[in-house]
């Protein structure tokens, strides 16, 4: 399914919206995400464009990175018609959720509770849902003079049956300024995480606000003297921790540096909290700053 989240006909192709809300919360908590992130991700991500369904996905090659080296950054290889617009699949899901998939509307939350689902199934056969109620009122991506009924992916239905989801839904369908704030919040932190610090950010638009997910650093209230460094090489030299014991504790902070997303490393290590207390390699981190006496989110 190429860039896909979650599995959009619920796990296991269940068909089932409630059965997908843990692997939505597992998901897009691995990327940092709250419940509102992830209804504010979801739904506006939702409000423009459409899935591409047109026919049987046995028709279609394998995803563009799984092709043949001679087929790489060609797309999606197709047999159906002529492979591209109209005739276009890849998830094998066929749905337009909005009545301007091309504008920035509410739509989305609109037509998810004005109306009643029933399961049905694309033109590739894959699990979705149609409005059983509703008129033909979204446009035909391809034909300005036909009209499709709204349709909706199975994980689309758990913003509205899982309780916890349903509330911020509801919440952004009457609210619609307080949704575009945190689809605009959401969409920052998810497509500026790998990053770095603020301090990698450049060009006019950086915000003034400093984001907790920046993991920023307070800055230094005090600059070292050089008879300070050498007290402090006194103090460790004299702590009692063998050579062993200050690698290990070294190499466990350095470790965590991640070169992708400059998260991690000597400013963004966090050994003495939770979880990295847990994980067997800092057993020596955690046991030296017991030993010290001092507050480990101090010494770490």
């Amino acid at each position: 399914m190429g860039l896909i989240y979650v599995n959009p006909e619920g796990p296991d192709h269940s068909g089932e919206p409630l059965s997908a809300a843990a692997a939505i919360r597992a998901t897009f908590g691995n990327m940092g995400m709250n419940d509102e992130e992830t209804v504010a991700l979801i739904a506006g991500g939702h409000t423009l464009g459409k899935t591409h369904g047109a026919g049987p996905t046995s028709n279609v090659g394998p995803d563009p990175e799984a092709a043949p080296i001679e087929e790489q950054g060609l797309g999606w290889a197709s047999t159906y018609g002529s492979g591209v617009g109209a005739d276009a699949i890849t998830s094998g899901l066929e749905v337009v959720w909005t009545q301007t998939p091309t504008q920035w509307s509410n739509y989305f939350f609109e037509n998810l509770f004005k109306y009643e689902w029933v399961q049905t199934r694309s033109p590739a056969g894959a699990i979705q849902f149609e409005a059983v109620d509703a008129p033909e009122i979204i446009p035909d991506p391809f034909d300005p003079s036909k009209k499709r009924k709204p349709t909706m992916l199975v994980t689309d239905l758990t913003l509205r049956f899982d309780p916890e989801f349903e509330k911020i839904s509801r919440r952004f369908l009457n609210d619609p300024q307080a949704f575009n704030e945190a689809f605009a919040r959401a969409w920052f932190k998810l497509t500026h995480r790998d990053m770095g610090p603020k301090s990698r950010y450049i060009g006019p638009e950086v915000p003034k606000e400093d984001l907790i997910w920046q993991d920023p650093l307070p800055q230094p209230i005090y600059n070292p003297t050089e008879q300070d460094i050498i007290d402090l090489k006194f103090a460790i030299a004299d702590s009692g921790l063998s050579v062993s014991e200050l690698v290990s504790v070294a190499w466990a902070s350095a470790s965590t540096f991640r070169g992708g997303d400059k998260r991690g490393g000597a400013n963004g290590a966090r050994l003495a909290l939770m979880p990295q207390r847990d994980w067997d390699v800092n057993a020596a981190a955690v046991s030296c700053s017991a030993c010290s006496g001092e507050n480990p989110e101090r010494v770490w």
